[in-house]
């Protein structure tokens, strides 16, 4: 058994997932098809905030082939769109998006009109003939603004969010450095390759009603969709087809895939919604738009004493399924890796005339890396320590753990740091990276002319959280195996982890394997994959249920064989002596065959903790003088994730957010005119970046520190290729031109870097 693992995790196998997406064979909700189905389009504010007076649909509804149009009106027994987790606030609850808009509209791209159609072309040309009348009301577009009004006698500050230990007040009051900074992190998105889809169909007969193309959270999604629907949970189906792209923006409940869904039990046909781009982008999650005013207490030795953090988080329209997860994340992870002793943070959670935010790649450690680190150089400036130092002189070492990060709030979850050697990275990064030289090199070409730097991001991720999940493993005569998960499948490489764990731990061929996910009709339960938990608790559920089949297997191969259990092994799917390869031996399909029960077995990993996996991220940028543009020249992601299980898939995670990363960092930004108007509704506008704009990114993956709450010490390493972008290039930018401190705000787009250097 241990030889098998030593050979499988970590090793670089190629992945199973991919032979149909290669051959155009990939099933993606646009795919989808049923017989004699409708199609939806939706008719979208065009008013940022704007009562609503009158609907004229007269004209649509004579267009030939339009067989209805929804308002409000049509489908007022529905509840608002609830959130995702069971026990949310409930001062949070007026806040929820409405299926189609009731009585107000909030933001330009609020649905207030369904159209169903023969033909999506018909339903486009019905669409322009809605006429939705409205009288405008005051438009808030920062949360910087002074709240206004919700509705009748309803701020839109939703709530005031807090997150404190320690005595603050003290620390401050004795310190014997202060340092304020006031930072901004854009509006920006995952915009996957991939619109969002939906397609329901009811069947009268069984009274089943299932939602095709919903990705990520496909257990969860349903459960909610039982609450605002009444109907029991195995009356509707979930089931996620191919995914392009997920990063938080893919899989949520939204407005339409519940209007898909009504329609096809209203309407007795299958109904069928693509969203185009230009919807895309004015009406899917948006998120990381907050504004922070923060302070850090040190001492004179540049040991930290406290940290205070008031700020602003734009949620935008609604308070969608997250709630105010994001705001949470961002205070309860900003300490990150370092030994703050008092810390206190404000958050307030304010609603605006933009589309709604929610949760992206990293969401709220994104940007609360980007202030910490931020706070962290402003520190070794105004105290002449080198920025390195200032960092190993106030990192939680690898003695004090597992750390502990207990906050005063009763309703607030602790943290409980696991396991880390946050220095021991750091000294693995500096000699991967050959600091000394490197940092001589780019002062001599500073010396030159050029305006280059280097900068540096250090972060703590949080992954695989609990309660818990399970798999079902099943071995078939021929020797094939099923494993049935409740995880998802968002292109990161579920089916090949997945196997190669199930493949390891059970001694078989992970090619032999068949993984099937993302229905619930055929499990019932399921975490999705969302917040870095698919490797670390499916995973963790998958070698827990093989390893039981094992030793099922072993039982019964011991009688049939007539020899100790202690003395088989099972290799490539055959049982045999451990002394003796070349002795009697059965395979698993001999014994499913044989076995009159069958070859099957369920398990499930639990948990009430969080695994903690940390990284670094360095950068090295060069700025052009005349037109400010920003070429990122190399980058560096050093990352532990406890214990890697496809080298090959984790770096492929780690590089793929790094350049997310760089996109909100130096391109990507929802920019918003004063009266709400969304300005970035194409890819002219909304600035991604291409192959040309992206480094070489490096990966130094190491196992240094794996975690004590699954058997194989998995952490995640879904976002840590994300966290700590904006930081490391801000570093960089502040050493490349010149001016500690200059960042303050991110993206820095090229108009953004020339202002600053024409203060300079």
């Amino acid at each position: 058994m241990a030889i098998q693992k030593k050979e499988l995790l970590g090793q670089r196998l190629a992945r199973v997932e991919d032979p149909p997406l290669l051959t155009g064979r990939g099933k993606f909700s646009a795919d989808i098809n049923f017989t004699n189905q409708l199609h939806m389009r939706v008719v979208r504010s065009v008013h940022a905030h704007a009562e609503i007076e009158n609907i004229e649909t007269s004209e649509a509804k004579a267009v030939p082939g339009i067989v209805a149009i929804w308002t409000q009106k049509d489908i007022s027994d529905l509840p608002p769109i609830d959130f995702r987790a069971d026990k949310s606030s409930e001062e949070l609850k007026p806040f929820r998006q409405h299926v189609l808009a009731k009585k107000r509209l909030r933001y330009v791209g609020d649905p207030v009109v369904a159209i169903f159609a023969e033909d999506p072309y018909v339903a486009e040309d019905a669409a322009e003939l809605v006429l939705v009348n409205a009288k405008s009301l005051q438009v808030i577009t920062s949360a910087d603004e002074d709240p206004g009004e919700f509705e009748v006698g309803r701020s839109s500050e939703a709530g005031l969010l807090t997150h404190t230990y320690g005595r603050v007040d003290d620390a401050f009051a004795s310190a014997e450095t202060v340092v304020e900074l006031d930072l901004r992190t854009g509006r920006h998105s995952g915009v996957p390759l991939e619109t969002r889809g939906a397609l329901g169909f009811y069947d009268p007969i069984t009274d089943i009603l299932e939602l095709h193309g919903a990705a990520k959270v496909p257990h969860r999604n349903r459960d909610t969709l039982v609450r605002m629907l009444g109907r029991d949970k195995d009356k509707i189906h979930l089931y996620e087809g191919h995914t392009g792209g997920g990063f938080g923006i893919r899989g949520e409940l939204y407005p339409e895939d519940v209007l898909v869904l009504i329609a096809a039990i209203r309407l007795g046909r299958p109904v069928k919604w693509i969203e185009d781009r230009q919807e895309h982008l004015m009406a899917a999650n948006q998120g990381r738009n907050q504004h922070h005013k923060v302070k850090i207490a040190v001492n004179s030795e540049g040991i930290i004493q406290g940290i205070e953090d008031e700020f602003f988080h734009d949620q935008g329209g609604y308070v969608r399924t997250h709630g105010a997860n994001v705001p949470n994340r961002t205070m309860c992870m900003l300490t990150g890796p370092y030994k703050v002793p008092n810390y206190r943070a404000l958050c307030h959670f304010r609603l605006t005339n933009k589309t709604p935010a929610a949760t992206y790649r990293a969401p709220g450690r994104f940007e609360s890396t980007f202030v910490r680190e931020r706070l962290l150089d402003a520190v070794a400036v105004k105290l002449e320590i080198d920025r390195i130092e200032i960092r190993r002189r106030n990192l939680i070492t690898s003695a004090d753990m597992p750390f502990p990060i207990d906050f005063d709030e009763p309703n607030i979850e602790n943290l409980l740091l696991d396991t880390g050697d946050y220095p021991g990275l750091l000294e693995k990064s500096l000699e991967w990276l050959n600091w000394k030289q490197l940092e001589s090199d780019l002062q001599g070409r500073r010396d030159s002319g050029e305006l280059v730097g280097s900068g540096i991001g250090m972060f703590v991720e949080e992954s695989g959280k609990g309660p818990s999940d399970g798999a079902r493993i099943t071995v078939k005569k021929n020797g094939d195996i099923s494993l049935l998960t409740g995880g998802a499948s968002l292109g990161q490489g579920f089916e090949t982890t997945m196997a190669q764990i199930c493949a390891n731990a059970l001694g078989v061929d992970y090619q032999k394997i068949n993984v099937i996910h993302g229905q619930t009709n055929l499990i019932p339960y399921g975490i999705g994959a969302h917040a870095a938990r698919a490797t670390v608790m499916t995973g963790s559920a998958v070698n827990v249920t093989a390893l039981t089949l094992r030793k099922k297997v072993l039982g019964i191969a011991s009688e049939m064989l007539q020899t100790p259990v202690q003395k088989l092994d099972i290799i490539k799917g055959t049982v045999v002596l451990s002394e003796n390869l070349a002795g009697p031996s059965v395979t698993l399909g001999e014994i499913a065959e044989r076995n009159k029960d069958g070859l099957a077995t369920e398990d499930f990993h639990r948990t009430n903790n969080t695994t903690f996996p940390y990284g670094i991220h360095f950068a090295v940028v060069k700025v052009d003088p005349d037109t400010g543009q920003i070429d990122v020249e190399r980058f560096l992601v050093a990352y532990d994730v406890g214990r890697a299980v496809n080298k090959m898939l984790l770096e492929g995670q780690l590089v793929g957010g790094c350049i997310q990363g760089i996109g909100g960092a130096l391109y990507e930004e929802f920019v918003y005119s004063e009266t709400g108007e969304p300005l970035a509704v194409t890819f002219a506008d909304y600035l991604m970046p291409t192959l040309d704009c992206a480094p070489q990114v490096e990966c130094l993956i190491t196992e240094d520190a794996p975690s004590p709450h699954n058997l194989l010490g998995l952490k995640g390493g879904g976002e840590g290729g994300i966290n700590g972008v904006g930081a490391a290039i801000a570093g960089a930018l502040d050493q490349a031109i010149g001016i500690p401190g200059a960042i303050t705000q991110l993206p820095v787009t090229p108009q953004r870097m020339k202002e600053i250097l024409i203060k300079r």
